[in-house]
């Protein structure tokens, strides 16, 4: 029971991530989209890793914003390791670093996929993956 109501936490929390970006937008008069084409794409990467140390830790975060941050068509973009201190039964806790990206369409998305620099931070930094977890969304106003 307790893993569900840690799963639906996180999808939960991803949810409201993803909304507090949107209303952002929002705040700034920026148009809804009108059908799925014109949807913003919420690209949410939760890695776990085998040196997880903060020296470790602090390198995939800074590595993160070397490669990812100056995509093209990315309306967010944020890096951080787990916030420590939110420890209650519904948090999950299982990962060292998040990486948020929202894009402008699925397109801008499939575009940053297939980059140079999305590779080359692949490339650099896998080998101390433990585990990775995507979390893809659409989302609107």
């Amino acid at each position: 029971m307790v893993e569900k109501v840690i799963a639906v936490t996180a999808l939960v929390g991803l949810a409201a991530s993803t909304c507090m970006v949107v209303c952002a937008m929002q705040s700034r008069g920026e148009a809804a989209p009108a059908d799925r084409t014109e949807l913003l794409l919420a690209h949410n990467v939760y890695f776990s890793l085998k040196d997880n140390s903060a020296a470790a830790k602090q390198k995939l975060v800074a590595s993160c914003k070397k490669w990812l941050g100056g995509a093209e068509g990315v309306v967010f973009f944020a890096a951080g390791t787990l916030a420590a201190e939110f420890d209650r039964p519904v948090n999950d806790r299982d990962f060292d670093v998040a990486l948020h990206v929202v894009f402008k369409s699925k397109a801008a998305h499939d575009d940053y996929q297939k980059a140079d620099a999305h590779h080359k931070f692949i490339d650099e930094n896998k080998e101390n993956w433990k585990k990775v977890r995507v979390f893809d969304s659409y989302a609107s106003k």
